[in-house]
């Protein structure tokens, strides 16, 4: 009976193989460029996709020449095959997770109204090469991420610098970034090159904000930054954006690199004190106390995706 087991899970994890083999050979539309990606042969990708089709009893795909097309049952397994492995491999991580209580984890602190793309590209790195370390995210304002760190809720945090350092934590600088507001397109002002918050004075300035720290977000853009009118508030980046478009104020963007938008709904401009673009540090933070591996890692992987975007 073991032995039964034993042979019926490696028929399955085989089979799983096969299917990976497979949807490569379709995503990449080659059979060469597949087992270059998979770490194997030509010859033996192709035999592991035609033992599939054994398997399944169907052709996957057509082939012609040197050239292949996929059949309507191919299609047809490759989608459901993509849920399938996925749901898999979920599963497995979570088993193990379950059974592993002290696995390792990184908690990290990410700032809500950030709207670069670098903290998404790091994270994937980081859970592609360490797929067994538990990510968890905690998502806040400045002053909610600073207790976090203060209180060891978090490892690390990616935030903008209001304070001066502290030698209690490593202070990674990872951009001086440009300020930015985002406007209607139909607004006039967003034919202006360069804005002030004086001259946006009498438009309201919606924040990204959770409601505890909507005070504390509002007394800084007042007193800070110089914005005088009214203020309004959204709850993540998407609510924020909709209220845009819809024309009821202007948002200060956090972490973008470029006067660009996508779209034609919203205008990307310039925010400017006096002659100068107003600028911002954005860092990673963690305490030197708390310098373990993965935190390392992890920031090394974070300022490497900032110096490509330079």
């Amino acid at each position: 009976m073991k032995g039964l087991q034993k042979d019926t899970k490696e028929v399955k994890k085989e089979m799983i193989r096969q299917l990976k083999y497979f949807q490569a050979v379709v995503r990449n539309n080659s059979f060469s460029e597949a087992a270059e990606e998979c770490h194997i042969s030509q010859s033996a990708i192709s035999q592991q996709v035609q033992a599939l089709e054994r398997e399944l009893g169907i052709d996957l795909l057509e082939r012609k020449n040197r050239k292949f097309t996929i059949t309507p049952a191919g299609e047809y397994v490759y989608k459901k095959s993509l849920v399938l492995i996925a749901d898999y491999e979920r599963m497995c991580r979570e088993a193990a997770r379950l059974s592993n209580a002290d696995k390792a984890t990184l908690r990290i602190g990410y700032l809500r109204c950030y709207s670069g793309q670098e903290f998404h590209l790091a994270l994937e790195e980081f859970s592609a090469k360490y797929p067994d370390v538990l990510v968890k995210i905690e998502y806040g304002n400045h002053e909610e991420l600073f207790q976090l760190l203060c209180t060891e809720g978090v490892d690390l945090v990616l935030n903008d610098q209001r304070r001066a350092f502290s030698d209690e934590y490593v202070n990674l600088v990872l951009m001086v970034g440009k300020e930015y507001v985002e406007i209607s397109a139909r607004n006039p002002i967003a034919a202006l090159p360069s804005v002030t918050p004086q001259e946006l004075k009498n438009i309201p300035c919606i924040l990204v904000t959770s409601k505890e720290q909507r005070e504390t977000e509002r007394d800084y853009y007042q007193e800070v930054v110089g914005f005088q009118g009214d203020f309004l508030y959204a709850q993540n980046l998407e609510e924020a954006r909709m209220m845009v478009i819809g024309g009821q104020g202007v948002m200060p963007v956090e972490g973008v690199r470029t006067a660009e938008t996508a779209g034609s709904s919203m205008v990307r401009i310039p925010l400017f004190r006096g002659d100068s673009q107003i600028t911002r540090n954005y860092c990673a933070f963690w305490k030197k106390n708390n310098s373990g591996y993965y935190v390392e890692e992890f920031a090394d992987m974070l300022k490497g995706k900032f110096e490509i975007a330079d």
